[in-house]
């Protein structure tokens, strides 16, 4: 392998060095490792095991009582596969040094190749009786060691390492375990860029300890100090990332000091002198305490000398709108502009219909009106807008006149131009990349021509899909949060009822009858647009006829999905709210936004087949007035995780919860994404159970950025931090 510095390997060292270097792997098996993602060292060495086996705590096979659940170590001794009533059936009889048990296979007949004489398991099952032998059917195997070449080779030590073994790629843990152990011999001691006074501090072991220790532990408490090491090095790896953007952002641009202040979020405290102050007199209800204090932060930022980088979370039904008018309204009094950005069309249509709403009585300074002022102008950009219309908006864009523009991607084109910018809201970013935040957030930018400088408008990013604090802090680090966790007086709470049978299902449209008699609307949302061949679902043109000639005939029953042209979408959702439809058959295009309090009835289709926080924006649309509303979630579960989604939507309203319901039942990749990839990745850290080391990794990466902006005298950790970087992006960060 080559050579290392003299303080020891480099992680940027180990990535370049492939692991055919190793004397243990053989082409083939090479192969299998690049199938399984492994193609360097660090690749190696950052597959981690995911269990270790205590060979003094297995349960011996003679002990073992019929209905015991049990760990056991054992040898496979022979194989045997028949076809009885023409379905394959394989059966192993393996044994440890008390007695033997056979583990049987239905339809996997794969494993009498896989499981060969010789090979030792770790078996965990139930153990049954079948004509009076002994058996497990269908138990959870974890292959350690096997038979290869009429030798046996076996890592038998008191605690064994087993790792995640891909059956597709061929890879046994016991095969991954002898490459890490040569790998890790090989390498020698590692660079540890971890400052010595924050090791002392957090009381980290040294990272060539964690390594050896995780891969091959002496006792079963090794792994956990190294986890926490290893893990505390994922995290700070991203954090760094996410402090050093933020750093540049603000180094690059200054900001536009906006003139507000939190004295206008009082009623009668500026006596009306102010836009933002009118507008929260002139309100039909009084702004909760979450909105009041989302709009100080907001107003604190606008006012200070670096551009707003703020995320604004809020549960459905939060009012996260009238907070998002209120930092619009706090641009616009100083003479500026604002804009939103929404992902869809009919997203953007409900958000112009709700501001139009809540300015519609106020007005801006014009001298060049009678008067001296004119009424507050909202535009809608979207790609359905007519040449004639577009022409007309960019001009009053371009020379000021026009004060909100909210729109699609629609408002990215060239020709769109601001005479002055100042503040940018984001509606449901994670529909957005990071590339359309910004170029949205350039058409403010203003450059000073002598000096270079530039200052940049201010950036709201709103999301209605609650993200744990923790995973927030991982995905949008480089953003300041406010979450308003407070819903408006009035709001009645949504009933969700999971129907898992008929009867329950015939209750629910029962439902959705009585509601369109009072004089109320109904949703029914339906996974797919049209019947699918290869999907057992219903769809929404089918179920909108079946349901049109049978539980809900007689009703005006409405069909809208994205494949509609816009006109007709537009046309459809227009009726609705007034009423002439009476009941909407969707699909989730009228997941976020669509705002008619007259809704007070939702019925799923096979919801089983939605995520957690899918559904979850779904059901708030009904429950926007104080009228009782209710939720059916209709089909029986197919899984174990169907089974605790469901569960916890019938159980709670509550946003934040079911965010950390998602997070444990799916992962970190549903909401880290992309940043989840990367040699030096998160391979070790779970959100959920590593909020304090996600907390600590923030506090040392901003006190190091802080000490040392481009990481200079950081230079080991400003190479890792690269690891994870587009060239572009490190660039960027790193100007030096």
């Amino acid at each position: 392998m080559p050579g290392a510095d003299a303080e020891g390997r480099r992680l940027a060292q180990l990535a370049e060095i492939p692991v055919s270097v190793l004397d243990a792997l053989k082409p083939k098996r090479a192969k299998a490792l690049a199938d399984f993602g492994v193609h360097s060292i660090l690749d190696l060495l950052t597959t981690y095991p995911r269990r270790y086996i205590d060979r003094t705590r297995a349960a011996d096979v003679a002990d073992l009582a019929v209905g015991d659940e049990a760990v056991v170590f054992a040898e496979v001794k022979r194989v045997r596969s028949d076809r009885p009533r023409g379905r394959s059936r394989v059966e192993v009889k393996v044994a440890d040094d008390s007695g033997e048990v056979s583990l049987v296979f239905f339809n996997q007949p794969w494993r009498e190749e896989q499981l060969t004489a010789g090979s030792q398991l770790l078996v965990w099952g139930k153990l049954t009786e079948f004509r009076g032998r002994r058996q497990m059917t269908h138990p959870v195997v974890d292959l350690v060691a096997r038979v290869e070449s009429g030798a046996t080779e076996s890592r038998m030590l008191q605690v064994i390492p087993v790792y995640p073994a891909s059956a597709k790629a061929g890879l046994t843990s016991w095969e991954i375990g002898t490459y890490v152990k040569e790998a890790l011999s090989r390498s020698g001691r590692l660079v540890d860029p971890v400052p010595p006074e924050w090791r002392r501090r957090l009381r980290l072991q040294g990272r060539t300890e964690a390594l050896e220790a995780i891969h091959e532990p002496e006792t079963m408490s090794d792994p956990w100090p190294a986890r926490d090491r290893l893990v505390f090095d994922e995290l700070l790896r991203l954090q760094l990332i996410l402090v050093l953007r933020r750093r540049a952002t603000e180094r690059s641009a200054g900001s536009i000091r906006h003139d507000v202040s939190v004295v206008e979020l009082t009623p009668g405290a500026a006596d009306g002198a102010t836009l933002v102050s009118r507008f929260v007199a002139g309100l039909p209800f009084q702004l909760t305490g979450a909105q009041h204090d989302a709009l100080a932060q907001i107003f604190t930022d606008m006012a200070g000398p670096l551009p707003m980088h703020r995320l604004l979370q809020g549960d459905v039904g939060s009012g996260k709108t009238v907070v998002a008018v209120g930092a619009m309204l706090a641009a616009v009094q100083g003479g500026h502009q604002a804009t939103l950005m929404a992902p869809t069309e009919v997203l953007a249509d409900q958000h112009v219909l709700g501001v139009r709403a809540l300015v519609e009585d106020l007005w801006v300074p014009d001298p060049g009106r009678l008067g001296g002022r004119r009424p507050l102008s909202v535009g809608l950009l979207t790609n359905r807008v007519s040449a004639r219309e577009r022409t007309r908006m960019l001009a009053e864009l371009a020379s000021g006149q026009m004060d909100i523009v909210i729109g699609t991607h629609a408002l990215l084109t060239e020709d769109v131009e601001f005479a002055s910018l100042g503040v940018v809201v984001v509606d449901e970013q994670h529909r957005f990349g990071v590339e359309q935040r910004a170029g949205l957030r350039a058409k403010g930018r203003i450059v000073d021509a002598e000096s270079g400088a530039s200052v940049d408008p201010d950036l709201l990013v709103m999301t209605a899909t609650p993200i744990p604090r923790t995973a927030a802090m991982v995905v949008f680090g480089d953003l300041d949060m406010t979450v308003v966790g407070e819903l408006p007086p009035g709001r009645a709470p949504v009933t969700t009822r999971w129907a898992r049978g008929p009867l329950e299902e015939e209750a629910a449209w029962e439902r959705v009858r009585r509601e369109v008699e009072a004089g109320h609307r109904a949703y029914v949302i339906c996974p797919l647009v049209e019947e699918s061949d290869r999907v057992a679902a219903r769809s929404a043109v089918e179920e909108h006829r079946r349901l049109s000639g049978g539980a809900l005939a007689g009703l005006e029953v409405g069909l809208l999905h994205g494949q509609m042209p816009t006109a007709e979408k537009q046309e459809v959702m227009d009726r609705f709210r007034d009423g002439l439809v009476q009941v909407l058959v969707a699909t989730t295009v009228i997941e976020v936004g669509i705002d008619v309090p007259e809704a007070t009835v939702m019925v799923v289709e096979d919801a089983d087949r939605f995520g957690i926080a899918q559904l979850h924006q779904l059901r708030g649309r009904v429950g926007r007035s104080s009228m009782p509303s209710w939720c059916f979630l209709l089909g029986a579960a197919t899984s174990e995780g169907g089974e605790t989604r469901l569960s916890a939507l019938e159980r709670t309203t509550d946003g934040f919860e079911l965010a950390e319901v998602d997070l444990e039942l799916r992962g970190e990749g549903t909401v880290l994404g992309e940043r989840q990839t990367g040699s030096s990745g998160l391979r070790l850290a779970k959100l959920r159970r590593d909020r304090e080391w996600v907390e600590r990794a923030r506090r040392v990466a901003e006190a190091i950025v802080e000490a040392d902006p481009e990481l200079a005298g950081h230079p080991e950790l400003a190479e890792e931090v690269r690891l994870l970087l587009d060239p572009q992006t490190a660039a960027f960060l790193f100007k030096s």
